[in-house]
């Protein structure tokens, strides 16, 4: 068998909605994801080139890596969007830009002041369930910024107000746990 036959017309430098055969765009089929996944890493596996040798089976090493790579960015929404926004030649540079809208740096305030008064698990389910409509606008936000607008620009802000909801809802997660303890 050649790796070639397995993922035509794509090469390791091709882009993980190419590799995966779907369109470059935020919307997505989790279910589908999963099960080209499966089959892109059962065709790729290195043991079914043991017969072809070591650099056979290295090729395939290789190919199993960028198909794991790819389907870690395009399984999650956050990912996925900073993702296109990348191919849309806007990164988003978290770790070097931080700067937030006002509103929405007061609006991170009062949620943390929220975490930090809670004290029973009933204050922390409104707090989540604030946090989770506010992050389903900013999904929704983010999705038509990329599939309809393709503003990629406009949506690295939705990525970044994201990645601030991602991790308050880490923080408001070990709160619930530390009641629970």
């Amino acid at each position: 068998m050649r790796l070639w036959r397995v993922v035509p017309r794509v090469n390791l430098q091709s882009t993980d909605f190419e590799l995966f055969g779907v369109p470059p765009q935020f919307a997505q089929d989790r279910a589908a994801l999963d099960a080209r996944w499966k089959d892109l890493q059962r065709e790729a596996h290195p043991d079914k080139f043991a017969a072809q040798g070591a650099a056979a089976q290295r090729v395939a090493m290789q190919w199993s890596v960028r198909i794991n790579e790819a389907y870690q960015r395009l399984k999650t929404p956050l990912s996925r969007a900073a993702y296109l926004c990348e191919l849309g030649g806007a990164p988003v540079n978290a770790h070097s830009n931080t700067a937030m809208p006002g509103a929405f740096l007061m609006q991170q305030m009062q949620w943390r002041e929220g975490l930090d008064e809670a004290q029973d698990t009933q204050a922390l389910q409104t707090l989540r369930d604030n946090v989770d409509t506010v992050q389903r606008d900013v999904l929704a936000t983010c999705a038509r910024q990329l599939d309809e607008q393709h503003d990629y620009s406009a949506a690295v802000q939705s990525v970044r107000s994201l990645m601030f909801i991602e991790k308050f809802v880490h923080d408001l997660d070990l709160a619930f746990d530390k009641l629970e303890t």
